[in-house]
């Protein structure tokens, strides 16, 4: 099976700590540019769509034990780009036990899927879609976990180790945890660099 984009970071299986997550990028194949870093903050669409920063923000979510949705999200991004057409159902059914079912191993944050004004709709459509699926069929679970992550854990990931020591990189190599803490200041979600009105 082909591996997807984020899989070439060699991150360790399980909770993944900021100290990995370091040397995973000092041993990937290129580093990320300061530039490129930057735009991740624009939105959560550049982010998600370079191999660096999702591997980023899926490692922090793995952090803090909540990579389903990240996972669902990639999930249906590899099933759209399905060219065969006998596939799709398999795999359909494969990323609804997953991640949507009521037996998903790996359940997605139910409540984003349930909205107050609609009762359990988008659980429903996405149940009704597997049985005959389209690369579509997904579409509209993924945005309801899209909306969850840029709410959420968007927001925290630019407030993280994992992105500020890449948007503000260690001028020296020995620089103590500390002193890497005291010199870097802290995005907020009200810092200019972090889009209002979101």
């Amino acid at each position: 099976m082909q591996s997807s984009k984020w899989e070439r970071y060699p991150i360790a299986k399980g909770r993944v700590t900021a100290s990995q997550w370091d040397l995973a990028l000092m041993a990937s194949p290129s580093r990320v540019s300061h530039k490129e870093v930057q735009k991740w903050v624009d939105c959560l669409e550049n982010l998600l769509h370079h191999n660096s920063g999702l591997a980023a923000f899926r490692a922090f979510l793995k952090s803090e034990y909540s990579e389903e949705n990240i996972e669902f999200w990639v999930s249906c991004e590899e099933y759209k780009k399905n060219k065969l057409p006998a596939k799709l159902s398999p795999k359909a059914r494969m990323i609804y036990d997953e991640f949507i079912s009521l037996q998903a191993t790996r359940e997605v944050d139910q409540p984003m899927l349930i909205s107050p004004s609609l009762p359990a709709r988008t659980w429903e459509v996405t149940s009704h879609n597997v049985l005959r699926p389209t690369l579509l069929c997904f579409n509209e679970a993924q945005r309801k976990i899209f909306i969850l992550m840029e709410k959420d854990s968007y927001c925290h990931f630019l407030k993280s180790h994992f992105y500020l020591n890449l948007v503000i990189p260690s001028t020296t190599t020995c620089a103590t945890e500390s002193h890497k803490r005291a010199t870097s200041p802290a995005l907020a979600c009200s810092s200019p660099l972090v889009p209002q009105g979101a």
